[in-house]
């Protein structure tokens, strides 16, 4: 592969966990076919067990976090911002321009605004700036800026407000990799969230498959006044 054609995804979730249960399956089938993958947490997730502490299940979770980023081939950042407690502001905002000047993603993934959730409505605004702030050239940080990139926004059971599916991505090829990976977290397991993700996530697959013509798929939506887009990639993004 010419490095040239070689893509690069980042994805940023609130929570260890969110990046890998949304669109772990469209990060494991571009790194099977040999581009990059990484995974930003702005938070590792860690109020929400039942009976750990909130500092014990954050270690907890960046290491499962680590092995599921393993599986899916992607490289794992981590944030170091607190469940629930995730600040928006432009110290927030700058960090992530850093990483993304850093990293040089040319796909950009994160959450939709319209949450629950503050953290994910949180997440969904620093982004934008943070995709801002990297791409102009006259903020001057220790690296240079950059830019020119596609954004799309993960279907997630908690931020379903204004959600409207228009890009559909065959995971048929990278299902079992991601199950795999998402199996590495302990929430996705039913042991500790009443919430059945696993079984919510799985059925979404069939039912965005059943819609888009392939056995299991991914519902995207791209910033307003995209066409529907039904493929085995991300538009314009071959493998």
């Amino acid at each position: 592969m010419d490095t040239n054609d070689k893509h690069k995804i980042m994805v940023v979730g609130a929570h260890a966990g969110d990046a890998e249960i949304m669109a772990g399956a469209v990060i494991a089938k571009y790194t099977q076919a040999r581009h990059e993958a990484v995974l930003v947490h702005m938070t590792p997730g860690e109020k929400g067990h039942k009976t750990i502490p909130p500092e014990e299940y954050a270690k907890q979770k960046r290491e499962e976090g680590q092995r599921a980023a393993e599986v899916l081939g992607a490289k794992a950042i981590f944030l170091p911002y607190k469940d629930a407690e995730l600040p928006l502001n432009d110290e927030v905002k700058y960090r992530l321009c850093d990483i993304i000047r850093e990293e040089k993603p040319d796909i950009m993934i994160t959450h939709w605004k319209g949450s629950i959730h503050k953290d994910h409505e949180y997440t969904y605004r620093i982004v934008q700036d943070a995709i801002f702030y990297a791409a102009l050239p006259a903020i001057k940080r220790d690296l240079p800026a950059h830019g020119c990139y596609t954004q799309y926004f993960a279907e997630n059971w908690e931020d379903p407000e204004g959600f409207e599916v228009d890009t559909y991505i065959d995971i048929t090829d990278s299902y079992e990799v991601w199950l795999k990976a998402a199996n590495e977290y302990e929430l996705f397991s039913g042991s500790i969230s009443n919430f059945r993700h696993l079984d919510y996530y799985k059925a979404l697959a069939v039912i965005r498959g059943c819609l888009s013509g392939s056995k299991y798929a991914v519902g995207m939506m791209r910033p307003k006044g995209a066409k529907i887009f039904k493929g085995k990639v991300l538009p314009g993004k071959e493998l």
